[in-house]
């Protein structure tokens, strides 16, 4: 079986905070080296609008990446994908039944607080740490319990500005872990960790160790926003999927897996 590159979570400028062209991403993917890159906007929603697509843009987003997947197929397979905020009572079935490759399920969003916008940082000063990652991992749980998504997006992002709990963060994930084990879901290793105040990849070693007991499969993920930050750190997050035991990951066609070695 041949070695692929894959690269799953990235987005667009119509999510409102990316930049640089469908075309320019490709491109850059292909000098990469990148087999199988996929797009997967920010998915439409009626609450935090100005950091997604808009309901109206679904169907010329979804023709975009149609169309540049025709355009390059002889050089790199492209995918289609949303990423979905799990947020109870905002979820839209116009997203949830789209015709895609794969839906990532997120939690960016503790009672409508968007815990990881620099904007919304003063909401850490008055909540109990341990709490929010507790809620957080909770809400991470529900979304695997819902068989809504294939992929769990950036599994610890609570850490993204190294605001780190007393609790064994294993134990405070151990549930949502055995939730998306029972799921089926597929959990990615995303360098944009690195990119920010923590530093390091989501998820961390110990919880990727844990997922691996579990048999919890991998996708790999940059998440990026800029052209130049496709294929981030990909090197890095091989090296340490294979330091813990992985040696296959996977990739999708119309919501199915299908196994890659890397």
């Amino acid at each position: 079986m041949k070695k692929r590159r894959i690269d799953l979570h990235n987005h667009t400028t119509r999510c409102n905070h990316a930049e640089g062209s469908v075309e320019e991403y490709i491109e850059r993917a292909v000098e990469l080296g990148i087999d199988i890159y996929g797009f997967s906007e920010h998915a439409p929603m009626d609450f935090d609008e100005g950091y997604r697509l808009s309901f109206k843009e679904m169907d010329a987003y979804e023709k975009d990446i149609l169309a540049a997947k025709e355009k390059y197929k002889s050089q790199i397979e492209i995918l289609l994908g949303y990423e979905v905020d799990w947020l109870p009572g905002h979820m839209d079935e116009r997203i949830l039944n789209a015709q895609v490759d794969y839906l990532i399920g997120s939690v960016h969003f503790i009672d409508k607080w968007s815990f990881d916008n620099p904007e919304f940082i003063g909401g850490w000063k008055n909540r109990d740490i341990d709490e929010i990652w507790q809620a957080y991992f909770e809400a991470t749980e529900a979304m695997a319990k819902s068989g809504k998504f294939d992929i769990v997006g950036h599994l610890d992002l609570i850490k993204v500005f190294k605001y780190l709990p007393k609790k064994d963060v294993r134990l405070l994930a151990k549930n949502s872990l055995l939730a998306i084990k029972k799921s089926g879901m597929v959990l990615e290793i995303n360098t944009a960790g690195l990119r920010k105040p923590v530093g390091e990849l989501y998820p961390s070693r110990a919880l990727l160790e844990e997922a691996y007991a579990l048999d919890i499969p991998i996708t790999f993920s940059s998440d990026a926003h800029t052209v130049e930050q496709i294929g981030f750190k990909y090197d890095d997050a091989v090296l340490t999927a294979k330091e813990v035991g992985y040696s296959a990951a996977v990739t999708f066609r119309e919501r199915e897996k299908e196994l890659v070695i890397f």
